[in-house]
């Protein structure tokens, strides 16, 4: 589930391991708001090659040319071919951009779509899209990619990993009955860990987009549940268990928290105390990207700095501009530059 922003920035830093000789990275997130309502659309629409979205976005990439990149908002299939193909659109430079090539690719199913057999909203129905285990119009809706110049090594997912297993899970009393409350999965999406073997060594990339924080209190206390996950696993935890069977958190490897986790930690309709848990965890430094653009285009009153804002959404019944967007390494990387483009 989206709520429609009018601009998007990409969030970026470059950073470097520990050796003094190490090659510097540039790792980004960026939602592109590639996603279509009908299965299979965005693949024709990459196949025709005509769409100014699409070749805008590929513009943005390719005048940051990130190393790592984590797109939120491009639709899964399972053979991956949307992100294949948007791929071979970085290929071809746009506006003057030098084209940009990304050899690896990691997808992986995600939650949206993705039914729970059960009557979710209460319409009588069990096939809408707020029935699913993540709002979408079709399996896949509102994915995940990660592309890389490097290659990737072990990967663990979390996207059957349920809300109920979470410590102390927020899940409103009496929303959900009692089957359904069980079943429900923490991730709106799913939640990543992808080694990418950088010159430094390996680090790991842990990705993720929590659901927006809106429309009911289920959808405050998921958001903050989804991101309250990173703090746990970072920390060690031992309560999670991904895809695989495999228990337990992050291991000492440096690490970058990346995705549009849809929560400001001063503005905005989430619980900011999920997201300034996270921003204050002691493995992680926050570089908090800005643009000069973000600080032009404040939003009356909020309290937060409007330079690290990174999503513009309608004054108007809408929450105005937030920073939602993070790219956050862990302490043992040195951090050169950041910005929000």
């Amino acid at each position: 589930m989206a709520r429609r922003r009018l601009t998007r920035g990409l969030a970026a830093l470059a950073l470097m391991g520990g050796a003094a000789q190490a090659e510097a990275l540039r790792v980004a997130a960026f939602n592109a708001a590639l996603s279509r309502a009908a299965p299979g659309a965005l693949v024709q629409e990459l196949r025709l090659g005509d769409s100014r979205q699409i070749a805008a976005v590929a513009e943005i990439i390719q005048r940051v040319r990130p190393d790592i990149l984590l797109i939120n908002e491009i639709d899964f299939d399972p053979d991956g071919v949307s992100a294949r193909l948007f791929a071979e659109a970085l290929r071809i430079g746009r506006g003057g951009a030098e084209a940009i090539d990304y050899p690896h690719i990691f997808v992986a199913p995600v939650n949206t779509g993705v039914l729970t057999g059960f009557d979710l909203d209460g319409d009588g129905a069990v096939t809408r899209p707020r029935d699913a285990h993540g709002y979408g119009q079709h399996e896949g809706h509102y994915g995940m990619a990660l592309f890389s110049r490097f290659a990737f090594g072990a990967a663990r997912t979390f996207q059957t990993l349920r809300w109920a297993e979470m410590p102390g899970a927020r899940t409103p009393p009496g929303r959900y009955a009692p089957e359904a409350a069980a079943a429900l999965r923490l991730s709106s999406k799913s939640h990543w860990d992808v080694a990418v073997t950088a010159p430094f060594g390996p680090l790991h990339v842990l990705a993720s987009h929590p659901t927006p924080p809106v429309f009911e209190p289920a959808n405050v206390a998921r958001n903050a549940d989804e991101i309250r996950f990173w703090v746990d696993y970072l920390n060690g935890a031992d309560w999670m268990v991904d895809d695989a069977g495999r228990r337990g958190g992050a291991n000492g490897a440096p690490v970058v928290v990346l995705g549009d986790l849809n929560a400001d930690p001063a503005d905005g309709d989430g619980r900011d105390g999920a997201i300034r848990a996270l921003l204050a965890h002691p493995r992680l430094q926050d570089p908090a990207p800005g643009s000069e653009g973000g600080a032009a285009a404040a939003t009356p009153g909020h309290r937060g700095d409007p330079a690290r804002d990174t999503a513009d959404w309608r004054e108007d019944g809408g929450p105005g501009n937030l920073r939602v967007d993070y790219v956050l390494p862990s302490r043992d990387l040195r951090v050169l530059g950041a910005g929000v483009f």
